[in-house]
């Protein structure tokens, strides 16, 4: 572990010990380094999907407040150091080095998990780098996931659908209990509109844990007011706070939503919430693979739909834009994938299947099956980057999409980046 390469083999090297929901190995880690995590005020988001959207708004809202903020995100894209940000900064390669060997360190005896040992560095950088507030997502679910070692002043549930059944339940309401379990003693849980099953087991837990709850629709509103291929126009209402004209530079009618969730949250641990400062952070949102325009002739978006919940979510962001792109589409193996592309195909102009060069995606060919078994049809190709160029071929917009890895690796293709490690080995506890 001298360099960087060396750093990262051994971090990718701790999926041998594949997943270990649960909380006993990361706050004995975290104890021996000083317990970090207590050294700023931090807000916690779960949830099936949008958090990486959420958390990226509510950290640019808290930088744009004057804040010094930190920011702890997964999976990456292209590099591990998108994992943790301090003002926008990502980490320095020479930083996860010696911060990596720290924490082996310090773990000793133990067999921590790839994201217990990642938990544990983010923690103790924003220690370090003195953040006044860290923005955290977990890995998968929460009640059990490294990163609820954390004390939150704030945590924020963001839509719940079924994902990682064999870890986290195969009901909505099992799967809710999972990610239920960040909410903390006394501190306000902001939630997103969920179904009526997950619903009762968040307002139970919330109960529970005497945290106030503010529910997106109840609480507090959103109204979308203009919608463009350059973002979202929307007013915002609580009962304290009322602003119009907010815009994000994201398309895709959840993207309001998730910019609300970020503003309540924001509203609740500032309270006089700075309206400077909300206009400027959701101003400012970039959250990447999230109907990222990554190219503008012929356009090129990604968008890490990763599950049936979210392909929905995608297409109706197509449609509000009128948009029938090429697809670039890879799906892990391991999900429901006709779930995905149905709602998906119909408004594409053409497929093409690719599999990442990841342990857990599925051959193209059986992706192509799963196509015609809806009626559609398709091609295939070798890897993810020829499919990109056999789409980008035809002259029209492109929409990669499928999964985190599958777009990790058409940016790499576009920007020239080197190959992932994300692609070739994978990783486990953190992943989408």
């Amino acid at each position: 572990m001298d360099d960087y390469k060396g750093t990262i083999d051994y971090l990718y090297g701790l999926q041998r010990h594949g997943i270990k929901l649960g909380l006993r190995n990361i706050t004995e880690i975290l104890r021996r380094l000083g317990d970090p995590q207590e050294a700023f005020a931090s807000a916690h988001i779960a949830g099936t999907n949008a958090k990486g959207s959420t958390a990226h708004a509510l950290v640019s809202i808290l930088k744009a407040s004057g804040a010094r903020a930190g920011l702890f995100t997964s999976p990456h894209l292209v590099s591990f150091t998108e994992r943790m940000e301090v003002d926008g900064a990502e980490i320095p390669e020479e930083d996860v080095i010696r911060l990596a060997r720290k924490v082996r360190e310090a773990a000793g005896e133990m067999n921590p998990t790839f994201f217990e040992v990642v938990t544990a560095m983010g923690f103790l950088y924003f220690a370090e780098k003195a953040v006044e507030w860290a923005v955290v997502e977990t890995g998968m679910g929460g009640r059990l996931d490294a990163t609820n070692s954390l004390s939150p002043r704030v945590t924020i549930i963001t839509p719940v659908a079924l994902d990682h059944a064999e870890f986290l339940g195969s009901t909505l309401e099992e799967v809710a209990r999972e990610k239920a379990g960040i909410i903390k003693e006394n501190a306000p849980v902001v939630v997103a509109p969920q179904g009526p099953e997950a619903m009762r087991v968040i307002r139970a837990r919330a109960g529970e844990m005497k945290a106030p709850l503010h529910v997106a629709g109840e609480d507090f509103a959103f109204s979308i007011t203009n919608r463009g291929a350059e973002g979202l126009t929307f007013d915002y209402s609580s009962g304290s706070l009322a602003l119009n004209a907010l815009r994000v530079p994201l398309v895709g009618d959840y993207q309001a939503l998730n910019a609300s969730l970020a503003v309540r949250a924001f509203e609740l641990v500032a309270g006089d919430a700075g309206e400077g400062a909300v206009r400027e952070g959701l101003l400012g949102m970039r959250p990447p693979g999230r109907l990222e325009l990554i190219r503008h002739e012929p356009p090129v978006y990604l968008d890490g739909a990763h599950n049936p919940a979210a392909a929905e979510a995608l297409a109706r962001a197509l449609e509000g834009l009128g948009m029938r792109p090429v697809m670039v589409i890879g799906v892990m193996g391991d999900k429901d994938v006709e779930g995905i592309l149905a709602p998906l195909l119909p408004l594409a102009e053409g497929a093409i299947f690719a599999s990442p060069g990841y342990g857990r995606s599925a051959p193209a060919e059986r992706r192509l099956g799963s196509a015609r078994a809806l009626g559609y049809e398709g091609e295939t190709a070798p890897t993810v980057r020829e499919a990109l160029e056999a789409a980008l071929a035809r002259g029209k917009p492109v929409l990669v999409t499928g999964s985190f890895f599958t777009i990790g690796e058409a940016k790499e293709a576009l920007l020239g980046a080197a190959p992932s490690r994300i692609a070739r080995l994978g990783e486990w506890q953190a992943a989408p």
